[in-house]
């Protein structure tokens, strides 16, 4: 199966792609967003959606805009959120009555987290992360639940 390029809009005028890969059939729709050194174009995400795919799980990935402007520098949480809430009104106007899960790939994850704390976000029945942390580098929270973990 090919994933079909589309594009999402922001607030304003900004936008940002994403690849839609709907199999026959699907039981379920997957919105992911990549980590925070590569694009939703990346060998590993691209294996997730076709891994999922294979198993009638259709995916919708996209980029922050801070990839689809080339920028080594992650966006700030708040542009980030309005991505994953936007990716997200974007996979239910194009299946609107298949179950949606959410989550992404390190910075992805983190940041659909947040989103979801934030406010939930609409018709998200589930989140899914690959490729922790859940924290930035040096985060004593991270530490902290990594120290609770192993006792």
């Amino acid at each position: 199966m090919t994933p079909k390029p589309i594009t999402i809009a922001l607030d304003g005028d900004a936008t940002v792609s994403g690849l839609w890969l709907e199999p026959p059939n699907a039981k379920a729709i997957y919105v992911f967003a990549h980590g925070a050194g590569a694009g939703m174009a990346h060998k590993s995400m691209s294996a997730i959606a076709e891994g999922l795919a294979a198993r009638g799980i259709a995916t919708l990935r996209y980029n922050f805009l801070y990839m689809e402007r080339g920028s080594g520098r992650p966006d700030a949480p708040a542009l980030a959120h309005q991505a994953v809430r936007a990716a997200v009104a974007k996979a239910n106007e194009l299946a609107p009555t298949a179950p949606i899960f959410a989550g992404g790939k390190s910075f992805g994850g983190r940041m659909t987290s947040q989103a979801q704390a934030l406010a939930p976000l609409t018709n998200v029945r589930g989140l899914i992360f690959f490729a922790f942390p859940l924290h930035p580098a040096g985060c004593k929270a991270r530490t902290m639940r990594w120290r609770r973990s192993i006792y």
